[in-house]
């Protein structure tokens, strides 16, 4: 069926873009190391989050990226502190500085922990006018202590497309946890321990190839419609 009526009404043509490929280039790209947040979802002494958050964050700086690791002990409930407090701060500038990041959770009754979702909950959707959030990778992993489950990494991906982060395809779920880390915490070579090596390097490829240009790929015709609405209102009140 062919279309005989290609003409777009409803659209402003000055502010509807064909992709630019040059803008998609590697010209763009950075000269410094990828930067990488890795939060973990659990505070126990022996946490099986956190001991494959370290996996994951060793795995990325021999990929040649700058890793931090958040320690979510002493951040409040959401809202119960203001946002001045040291560990809220702390995180929120962690968040600034990266440019992908790696959850972690274990899955508790069928979901990710309470732990984790406050340390999502406290990065804020905007800081201005920007979603700090917008355009950075994100690869999602879990820990249960029984089978196999993907409930938590599911949520965790609804979360991240939530706030317009590049979630990659691929994922980690590691089944009885406490059989694949021996007892000086790092994880034992198997299956898991390889889905694990691939995610990383996936969610390397994908920072090296679009940060250069995350600003660009968050970019949308309805937020240049409305910004260009708003500086009209504007100038429109100076000139009054």
């Amino acid at each position: 069926m062919s279309i005989d009526d290609k003409t777009l009404p409803n659209i402003d043509q000055s502010l509807f873009q064909s992709p630019d490929l040059s803008a998609l280039g590697a010209a763009g790209q950075p000269a410094h190391s990828p930067r990488f947040l890795v939060l973990y979802g659990s505070l126990r002494e022996r946490s099986y989050s956190k001991l494959l958050a370290l996996e994951a964050a060793r795995l990325l700086m021999a990929l040649g990226g700058e890793v931090k690791l958040f320690d979510p002990r002493g951040l409040p409930l959401p809202d119960s502190e203001p946002e001045s407090h040291p560990k809220v701060q702390e995180l929120r500038e962690l968040a600034q500085w990266a440019e992908g990041m790696v959850w972690v959770s274990p899955e508790r009754h069928g979901a990710m922990t309470g732990i984790m979702k406050a340390q999502i909950d406290w990065i804020p959707l905007a800081v201005g006018a920007v979603r700090p959030t917008q355009g950075k990778t994100l690869a999602v992993m879990e820990v249960s202590g029984g089978s196999q489950s993907f409930n938590a990494v599911n949520q965790m991906r609804v979360l991240g497309r939530w706030m317009r982060m590049i979630t990659i395809p691929n994922q980690s779920s590691v089944p009885k946890a406490f059989l694949e880390f021996d007892e000086a915490g790092r994880m034992k070579p198997s299956s898991y321990y390889d889905r694990v090596v691939d995610v990383v390097e996936e969610l390397m490829k994908f920072t090296l190839l679009t940060r250069g240009c995350s600003a660009y790929l968050v970019d949308r015709y309805s937020e240049r419609k409305e910004s260009a609405e708003a500086l009209s209102k504007r100038v429109n009140q100076r000139a009054i």
